[in-house]
């Protein structure tokens, strides 16, 4: 039998690219919810895992929870999981600015994705971690910092790289562990 868990987030392109890479073999239906969560500080580990528990106390049920953190390796992982209050006061070209000072200019984009089965239920951590370099803002900014982030290996950063980024990105390799996760354990959700 099919369970719905709610994927906590405002943001419908999100959605849709989870449910892209979870494709059509995936045992469950995954909806969107927005809510108000309280922006906690701390590691990223923490963070999410906070989250996560908050939202199954308010949904009542299966959630899972995404937060990406852009980490500089210049400035220890900083903005981490802040990199949504960096970017909305700084914009792309900001973000590019902050190392400056600095010849280290590599990065790591990362993406936690936290899922209980609900409230009380233990919380499980995926990961997908990309390897890059900050660079001056390209391509489209209509999905976040990835004008300025570009991935080891590539010569376009993942705004200008399209539907090649949902296979390689750091998004991508989180929700891919989520989906095995699920494909290991038929017995979860029954």
């Amino acid at each position: 039998m099919m369970k719905t868990i709610t994927l906590v987030t405002g943001n419908k392109k999100k959605l849709e690219e989870v449910i892209s890479i979870l494709g059509d073999t995936f045992p469950h239906k995954l909806i969107d919810r927005k809510l108000d969560l309280y922006e906690l500080q701390g590691e990223p580990d923490y963070v999410s895992e906070s989250k996560c528990k908050a939202a199954a106390d308010v949904v009542k049920g299966p959630v899972v929870v995404e937060d990406t953190c852009l980490c500089y390796n210049a400035m220890h992982g900083l903005p981490g999981p802040y990199i949504k209050w960096f970017l909305e006061k700084l914009g792309p070209e900001g973000l590019y600015k902050l190392l400056d000072g600095w010849q280290d200019k590599t990065a790591k984009a990362m993406c936690t994705l936290a899922f209980t089965e609900g409230p009380g239920s233990e919380v499980k951590l995926f990961k997908g971690i990309v390897d890059g370099s900050i660079v001056y803002p390209r391509g489209p900014r209509d999905f976040g910092w990835d004008p300025v982030f570009q991935p080891e290996g590539y010569d376009k950063t993942f705004a200008e790289l399209g539907v090649i980024k949902h296979k390689i990105s750091h998004r991508s390799l989180a929700v891919q562990a989520f989906r095995d996760y699920f494909r290991d354990d038929c017995s979860l959700l029954k």
